[in-house]
């Protein structure tokens, strides 16, 4: 097992890991810009060192120093958590290059699933069932019509390296199409640094579902379920809650049995999901996340299992010690991103913590790195906490959920506890009635 491990993150997520490793008796290197020197991470953490200023391409995305805090630091592995460079395959490969092990999947398994053309071409050769779409990059407005026209409008013109809804653009319509594509490149290329689109069937109104799965160095691969994530803003998850009311069991099954089979015949190693889009009884593969996900306590509620431990075993070499007839879910979980913004208009709202009082009780727990007098920097996404339950059904859990939402308190900065609350007293959430396109279109627009 390894004994000390830079964590290559900041906050809730740099946390989380953190006290994982501290659990399995791993010492822990935390790694932060100036404007996270206060940060609970770095204060917990048995090792600190600053890699840069604030903006991220100097100090999170800023490889060298990384590796050079790695290295004066001594630590056998480089955890890089969420988001930054953890589907980032040049770091995976830096990283084993330099002697230390990267806490995650093949450089090559990055590779592929980062870019969404190849991607689903992957996707098609494992037996997921794909959206239509052409076949590779678009290379002319006269091939993209005929794509479309083969198909049918809408169609989605969606960034090849994308993610996060930037280089995403909806044609309805045959003229709509050639403005589409010129406005879903020029984000592409300011976002990613490449212009490349491709086409694919728009869905009206389906679901999001996504498939946690777990694979290690011995070709062993599970499922752990799934994860309904379809309450979306601009294509950004809001609330997530396992088991997906839209699925019974026998879809629910059909799912993690294509998740998992596919990933067997990958020779994926470590933590992975597979998102689908969900509608009318079929699932529509749109792309697989090589990391931890923000919304992976959810699924350790239901199943107790750790997945960043998992995560961390496997990486050290470990088999899986379950099987899938091991996995026994129970229960329901909902998971409440807490956003420092302003609730109506989603303003960022960074700033100075003065109050702060998490809800506790059974079944409640709060993934996040904020406490009273914490800055909250202007530099960085502005999720600053999760707020997880569990409950022995969903009902139970909506109700220990609403009761959480009043108890928290984080005074002096805008968050978006009011979003969550209302959406708690909203029939179509109650029912479990939404799609991904619910929450903008209507909840939102009334």
């Amino acid at each position: 097992m390894f004994e000390k491990i830079l964590i290559a993150n900041r906050g809730d997520i740099a946390l989380r890991i953190h006290r994982a490793c501290h659990e399995m008796g791993i010492k822990t290197v935390a790694v932060h810009s100036t404007a996270d020197a206060n940060s609970m991470n770095v204060r917990l953490a048995d090792e600190s060192v600053c890699i840069g200023p604030p903006p991220s391409n100097e100090s999170y995305l800023n490889i060298p120093a990384i590796i050079s805090a790695a290295t004066i630091t001594g630590a056998d592995a480089i955890h890089p958590g969420v988001g930054f460079l953890s589907e980032n395959p040049d770091f995976a490969e830096i990283v084993e290059d330099h002697g230390f092990t990267f806490i995650g999947p093949k450089s090559e398994h990055i590779r592929i699933m980062g870019n969404k053309i190849e991607a689903k071409k992957a996707a098609l050769s494992l037996g997921i069932p794909c959206i239509p779409g052409s076949d590779g990059a678009i290379t002319s407005i006269e091939d993209a019509m005929i794509v479309a026209d083969k198909i049918g409008f809408p169609v989605l013109i969606k960034a090849s390296a994308g993610g996060g809804g930037r280089g995403m653009q909806l044609a309805r319509t045959p003229q709509d199409l050639s403005k589409a594509i010129n406005l879903a490149q020029s984000e592409a290329q300011a976002a990613f640094g490449s212009s490349a689109v491709y086409l694919e069937k728009y869905l009206d109104n389906p679901r999001h579902i996504e498939i946690q799965i777990v694979g290690d160095q011995f070709g062993n691969v599970i499922h752990l379920g799934e994860r309904d994530c379809s309450l979306q803003r601009r294509h950004q998850k809001i609330l997530e809650e396992t088991p997906s009311p839209a699925l019974n069991e026998k879809m629910r099954l059909l799912a993690g049995q294509i998740a998992a089979d596919s990933m067997r015949k990958f020779g994926y190693e470590s933590l992975g999901t597979i998102e689908f889009l969900y509608e009318n009884g079929e699932f529509f593969f749109i792309e697989m996340n090589t990391r931890l996900q923000v919304e992976h306590p959810i699924t350790e509620m239901v199943t107790g299992i750790d997945l960043v431990r998992k995560q961390i075993q496997i990486s050290a070499g470990f088999p899986m010690d379950l099987l899938q007839e091991d996995i026994v879910f129970n229960g329901h979980s909902i998971e409440c991103r807490i956003n420092a913004e302003d609730p109506i208009n989603f303003r960022p709202s960074p700033g100075r913590v003065i109050d702060y009082h998490a809800p506790g009780g059974l079944g409640v727990r709060i993934d996040s790195a904020l406490y009273a007098g914490y800055e909250i920097p202007p530099y960085y996404d502005s999720l600053v906490a999760k707020l997880v339950v569990h409950g022995k059904n969903r009902n139970e859990c909506l109700l220990r959920l609403s009761r959480a939402l009043d108890e928290f308190v984080i005074g002096n900065i805008e968050t978006t506890i009011p979003l969550h609350q209302k959406l708690l007293i909203s029939p179509e959430f109650l029912d479990g009635k939404y799609n991904i396109n619910w929450l903008e279109k209507e909840f939102l627009a009334s």
